[in-house]
């Protein structure tokens, strides 16, 4: 009896302790299951504040390049505002292969002894492609000579391809695609370390977008050009979005080089831009899988693709105008009504890289740019001034009747519109998971396209597999569209150490992807998840702070209305509300108050001026800067600092007094804002210290960074700092 009760009690007892026990599992997995969902929260908004960011960043560019183009279209050849920005519109120069190689003559560029980089001779070796990979390794620099010789090789090669490259896997070799690098160089280090250089065994396909944002471009790009003259059958190289001098002003790829190469470096950027031109489109591999920078559109055809003059889009955010020859030495170029026609119905159709409505050029005779800021205040224009015909060329300059000169030049700018909405989707468009293709408007340029376009693509063309890069992805890749579609992005960490990982994709002749990730910094391999996301969000947030003050007087105009009694506080609810309504990012705001908010009252109340405060930059005398003018830059520091680019037109660095001020009175016209020459004068007088009447370009832009130190997004260039809203604003009127 006292046994069986011994035994009754110790079950319960073991009972007792197992229901114990599974409780606390409970709770522990409870707790892992909120910890890990936490954290993939934090993972998300940090990725969408990165995003968001970089998305209008190229927005903010396309939209400035449109403006600019329509100064051009419209203000008189002789204006002064005219000419400061006309020699990056010069992208369909005609020369002569006897003028390009007097040119870039590197002949006589002396090497001098001291030289210890790496040596070329030509045609080159096997040797000599590793060595320059080896000498960039080691942070060795080659020489400008060796550089100009071996881009006039490569441009001579280049020429010979076709838009499409056509190519095949077989039993003995696999073929190695890799996706965007942007300028960093140890992900194509480690690349080659896992995988092995480019050989006959082992050809490679890279995607795009080399160049930009990272500081080693030009090593890449002369690696990849070294590797393909010595494989030229085995090294495929496609156009990215960012292979494009424009781009290149805002995103660092101009400043690299010309910091890189003081002496010779316009050169250097002016045989890129041509080399950039002729870089073939897409790459099919076994007439089954389609490898393109960017994506596809519901217009999309491989067969129109294959016959553009690909060379004569020097900048895909532009469609060339056609030139017509009117005398044995001169040409001039034309844009009749019929272009400005189609090429509308074709923007109101499909794409949103839009250009500004022609208000007819006799509106602009002997006009300046001061003239121009009044006109643009006025809200509508009369249709039939829109399109009133522009000046035509006399009859007699052309050696061919009207008649047949306006049939043929509707016929060409058809065709001409319709080539360049292809290029520019194939560069530029994005996937999206809806059915349907709809102008990307977070970009600015391209489309957005579904499953069932997907879908009829590969049917039409008889393919299986798009293979895409151009979206910065967190895996390094992604599936999408019933495993159709395949992303891939091969620059790690790049917004910031942590932030994402790097891939590349093998084919063999089964076509079955297999995809291999990395992180190329030794830093991240240091740290625990929980330290790579924290260090991720902290770089993510100090972006954020920047966006928000300098978005400033719209915020306090939103706390108002939520504070009625002017008190100066708001609750947590509605600053949540105001910050969303104001920024349009999307985000948890109360969830990341805790972090942006420094202060609160006992009640929760915050303090929004003290907040404002909080955010502000320290240390930089602004105090005696128009507070307006002071919040416009730290918003548009990005295109400031892109015009400041174009203006700079000897690549100095420096740029006058008076073509700040012209620069200024650009960025206001652009702005729809008024800025006196009172208000300028005070700007270039705090930045120009020294007194010798011009501004360091560099030293101005530093002057006015709000965080410490630049992201790695940031990295080589600025961020455009407006939203969606700011945009929009932009859009609203008819002649911008």
């Amino acid at each position: 009896m006292g046994c069986g009760v011994t035994k009754s009690n110790q079950f319960h007892k073991n009972s007792g302790k197992a229901v114990t026990t599974i409780k606390s599992a409970i709770l522990i997995q409870r707790w892992y299951r909120q910890y890990v969902a936490r954290r993939e929260m934090r993972r998300k908004y940090t990725w969408h504040i990165f995003q968001s960011i970089e998305y209008s960043g190229e927005q903010a560019q396309i939209k400035l390049y449109n403006f600019l183009g329509y100064l051009m279209d419209n203000f008189t050849p002789t204006s002064n505002e005219r000419n400061l920005i006309s020699h990056i519109f010069r992208d369909n120069e005609v020369c002569k292969d006897a003028e390009w190689e007097r040119f870039f003559c590197y002949k006589k560029i002396e090497v001098p002894e001291i030289y210890s980089g790496p040596h070329l001779t030509f045609p080159l070796t096997v040797e000599q492609a590793v060595g320059l990979v080896e000498a960039f390794r080691n942070k060795k620099q080659l020489h400008s000579r060796y550089v100009l010789q071996l881009l006039l090789e490569t441009l001579k090669q280049i020429r010979l391809l076709p838009n499409i490259n056509r190519i095949a896997t077989c039993q003995s070799k696999e073929i190695t695609i890799c996706g965007d690098l942007h300028g960093q160089l140890e992900d194509l280090l480690l690349i080659f370390y896992k995988n092995d250089m480019p050989s006959m065994e082992k050809p490679y396909v890279f995607n795009g977008d080399f160049v930009d944002r990272g500081n080693d471009s030009i090593e890449i790009l002369l690696v990849l050009f070294s590797f393909m003259l010595v494989y030229p059958s085995d090294v495929h190289l496609n156009r990215g979005n960012h292979e494009d001098h424009i781009v290149n002003l805002r995103y660092g790829f101009t400043k690299e080089v010309l910091t890189k190469y003081k002496m010779h470096g316009k050169r250097i950027l002016k045989l890129l831009q041509e080399i950039f031109s002729w870089l073939p489109l897409a790459t099919v591999i076994d007439q089954k899988v389609l490898v393109l920078h960017g994506g596809i559109s519901d217009t999309t055809d491989l067969s129109v693709l294959a016959r553009v003059d690909r060379h004569s889009y020097v900048s895909a955010l532009r469609p060339p105008k056609k030139r017509v020859q009117v005398s044995a030495a001169s040409s001039v170029e034309i844009e009749t009504e019929e272009d400005v026609l189609s090429h509308n119905k074709l923007t109101r159709r499909r794409t949103s890289l839009t250009y500004p409505k022609p208000l007819g050029r006799e509106i602009f005779q002997n006009r300046s740019l001061q003239d121009f800021s009044g006109l643009i205040k006025v809200n509508t224009v009369d249709d039939v001034e829109i399109h009133r015909k522009r000046p035509s060329i006399s009859i007699q300059e052309i050696n061919r009747p009207e008649s047949d000169t306006t049939q043929a030049e509707s016929v060409t700018s058809e065709n001409g519109n319709e080539e360049w909405k292809q290029i520019l989707d194939l560069l530029w468009s994005d996937p999206m998971n809806q059915d349907g293709c709809v102008p990307n408007e977070v970009r600015g340029g391209g489309c957005y396209w579904g499953p069932d376009v997907t879908e009829d693509f590969l049917n039409k063309h008889n393919l299986q597999l798009i293979i895409r890069s151009h979206e910065c992805k967190q895996e390094g890749y992604e599936f999408c569209h019933n495993r159709k579609v395949l992303t891939l992005f091969s620059a790690s960490n790049y917004y910031d150490v942590g932030s994402n990982r790097g891939a590349y994709v093998k084919l063999g002749p089964d076509l079955v992807p297999y995809l291999i990730q990395y992180q190329a910094s030794s830093m991240i391999r240091e740290l625990t998840v929980r330290q790579s996301v924290g260090r991720t969000e902290r770089s993510a947030l100090k972006v954020l702070r920047e966006q928000l003050f300098a978005h400033k007087s719209d915020l306090v105009c939103a706390f108002k209305v939520l504070d009625s009694k002017n008190t100066g506080y708001v609750s947590v609810h509605n600053w949540a509300t105001a910050v969303e309504s104001v920024m349009h990012l999307g985000l948890p705001w109360r969830m990341l108050h805790s972090q942006l908010v420094t202060s609160k009252t006992s009640d929760s109340m915050i303090n929004y001026h003290e907040w404002f405060n909080d955010l502000a930059i320290k240390g930089t005398n602004t105090d005696h800067i128009d507070q307006s003018l002071l919040e416009t830059l730290y918003r548009h520091r990005s295109t400031l600092e892109t015009i400041f680019r174009m203006v700079d037109t000897d690549n100095s660095g420096f740029i006058t007094i008076e073509d700040f001020r012209q620069t200024w009175k650009l960025l206001s016209v652009y702005l729809k804002m008024e800025i006196t020459d009172d208000t300028i004068s005070d700007l270039a007088v705090t930045i120009d210290r020294n007194q010798d009447g011009s501004i360091d370009i560099d030293e101005f832009m530093e002057a006015f960074r709000l965080t410490d130190k630049k992201s790695r997004l940031e990295r080589g260039r600025s961020m455009f700092i407006g939203t969606a809203t700011d945009l929009t604003k932009l859009e609203g009127d008819l002649n911008i």
